[in-house]
């Protein structure tokens, strides 16, 4: 008799608190409009397709990285700070042994060699950096510094315009550390059946 009484109030309890939180939010808040949602929705995908118009060179990257305070927290030859390594010092040889968490990043092993994606090293840069300041830098900005980071490590040269069209095509040296991501189209779910 008391076991139907219990379940009972259970189910009572789980309606109100559904009815609850579909309750109005009594003029607290409001939904973001579409040009809101599309300011935020700034990710850049492995292709690149989402990339904006602009460009930048090494040359131009390396006067950025000093105007913009990025030594003040990578170091003024991009280690040796206590922000992650940007620029693999070639006198640090990478040792094996040593305990390291993933990703294993050091002198000798750059968080923009790490990338296995050029567009990622310029999504993260468009969208975390400077520390304070993130989302400041114009995209002109952002491609001379991703073109200023790859040719210090050695990844393209130092005339290379770096774009929308070219910074795809960038081969980077822990390209094949990763697997492929899987084919996804914007608005569709990235795994089958799943909600």
């Amino acid at each position: 008799m008391a076991l139907p009484r219990l379940s009972l109030s259970a189910a009572v309890l789980v309606m109100c608190q559904t009815a609850w939180t579909q309750s109005p939010t009594y003029g607290l808040g409001r939904s973001p409009s579409s040009e809101e949602i599309r300011k935020w929705d700034i990710a850049i995908s492995p292709t690149g397709k989402e990339l904006p118009e602009g460009q930048g060179t090494a040359k131009e990257g390396e006067l950025l990285y000093r105007s913009k305070g990025c030594a003040g927290c990578h170091g003024a030859t991009g280690s040796g700070m206590h922000a992650p390594t940007l620029i693999s010092r070639k006198d640090v040889k990478p040792n094996p042994a040593a305990f390291c968490l993933a990703p294993c990043v050091n002198d000798a092993n750059s968080m923009s060699l790490h990338s296995p994606f050029a567009t990622t090293l310029w999504d993260y840069i468009n969208r975390g950096m400077p520390l304070g300041k993130e989302g400041s830098l114009t995209p002109n900005e952002v491609y001379a510094l991703t073109a200023f980071l790859l040719y210090k490590n050695d990844v393209i040269k130092e005339d290379e315009v770096m774009d929308k069209q070219s910074l795809p095509k960038v081969k980077m040296p822990n390209r094949d550390g990763f697997g492929l991501p899987p084919a996804w189209k914007h608005g569709e779910p990235r795994l089958q059946g799943y909600p």
